[in-house]
């Protein structure tokens, strides 16, 4: 509620370097979005500007893992991006940083990516998965996981395609692409993409 910028960005560093970006995610920073976001809803504009500041500085420490690792195993990146209409990117920054904790490599697009973007991503980049990120329903594209289910790449005779990731509240389970993955939580989302690129 200080607005106490330094000292978040110092406990955020701690979390991070003490319990790793998968806990520090799930036991620091969200909690502490939902509280900031809480206090949001509960009094009207009052306390919007904490729970930007706490967003800006949790995306700002996500960041610096993802891009500070550079070594990487040698597999097939990971396309991280947003549905079309999706403006929240915390969630695809989180697993941008796991997954380089890892040294898995990884291309995030970010928010609100356009279908035709996203696919010619695919196309030139050729990842292992691609996980796309919906925070709720009416953000989810159900088409677009289904043509990036079916985009294939390469020469005939050695032609591959990526395993769909649905991240986030937004999907309906029952209309995914077959063979879809719909993880429930930032761990399962991360060891997937691992077992997916490294086997």
């Amino acid at each position: 509620m200080r607005l106490d910028a330094p000292q978040i960005v110092a406990i955020l560093r701690e979390a991070v370097a003490t319990f790793g970006v998968i806990d520090a995610w799930t036991e620091v920073m969200m909690p502490a979005l939902r509280a900031a976001g809480r206090k949001w809803a509960a009094d009207g504009e009052q306390y919007v500007e904490v729970e930007h500041l706490l967003s800006w500085h949790v995306s700002s420490v996500l960041r610096g893992v993802a891009v500070a690792t550079a070594a990487t195993r040698p597999v097939s990146p990971v396309l991280l991006a947003a549905t079309p209409t999706e403006l929240h990117t915390l969630p695809l920054e989180a697993t941008a940083a796991a997954l380089a904790e890892r040294g898995l490599p990884f291309r995030i697009l970010g928010a609100a990516v356009p279908p035709r973007a996203l696919l010619d991503a695919v196309q030139r980049l050729g990842p292992a998965a691609v996980m796309i990120w919906s925070q709720d329903r009416r953000s989810a594209d159900h088409e677009l996981a289904r043509r990036i289910s079916v985009s294939v790449w390469g020469p005939r005779g050695s032609r591959g395609g990526a395993v769909v990731v649905a991240a986030g509240p937004g999907w309906a389970r029952s209309r995914l692409p077959i063979g879809a993955a719909c993880p429930r939580t930032l761990a399962d989302a991360v060891d997937f993409l691992e077992q997916t690129v490294t086997n």
